[in-house]
């Protein structure tokens, strides 16, 4: 079998990357934005939730919402990370069942109006895909933010972001650019007369 140079490897996992981007709904990108800066004027509260790679990107996400949006008189986003907390995390998976530790935390935090990012490659982790259903049945406003076939998250999300990939990698990629792209948007769009100019929603590859 011939052997692959890496810079052949590399160029065509940039194509790739590229023209999965390219096919990622932009009018969904903005929606979430349009809430989520709603969400922040309302003082409603943003969970995050997400299993494996995707736990870290939603923590990500949160760091991002809770110090880089942030401006003279801007009100900081109320955002939290249902990834961060191990020992409750562990606990409730110990004692109950691992597919139960988003939602069991959400339960006693979680009031109408506010607002869950649920991300998932695959969008089928159970524990992601039950925090959403938590969500649901309490008035929550659900993001999916998801890759492969969208699977059950995207189906049950209010909203979705799919990227239309099943190569892990190029799916996570992807999320980590829409956390940044997100962010950014409502840092520089509250703040447009800061350094920083704002970014187009409109993507042309």
């Amino acid at each position: 079998m011939d052997s692959i140079r890496p810079i052949e490897y590399i160029m065509k996992y940039f194509t790739e990357l590229t023209s999965t981007l390219s096919r990622v709904n932009t009018a969904d990108i903005e929606g979430t934005i349009e809430l989520l800066s709603e969400s922040r004027e309302q003082g409603r509260k943003i969970f995050m939730c997400g299993n494996g790679g995707s736990a870290a990107t939603a923590s990500h996400f949160a760091c991002d919402l809770a110090k880089g949006t942030l401006g003279d008189g801007t009100k900081p986003f109320k955002v939290i990370p249902l990834t961060d907390n191990v020992p409750l995390i562990t606990a409730w998976a110990n004692d109950t069942d691992y597919s139960n530790i988003y939602s069991m935390q959400l339960e006693p935090l979680i009031e109408e109006g506010d607002v869950l990012i649920a991300i998932s490659g695959s969008g089928k982790s159970a524990n992601v895909l039950k925090a959403v259903e938590t969500a649901n049945l309490h008035g929550v406003q659900t993001v999916g933010i998801t890759g492969f076939d969208g699977g059950t998250v995207r189906q049950l999300a209010g909203r979705s972001i799919h990227v239309d990939s099943f190569n892990m990698q190029h799916v996570e990629d992807i999320h980590m650019i829409l956390v940044h792209m997100i962010s950014s948007a409502l840092r520089d769009l509250t703040h447009s007369t800061e350094k920083h100019s704002p970014l187009p929603l409109e993507v042309t590859l």
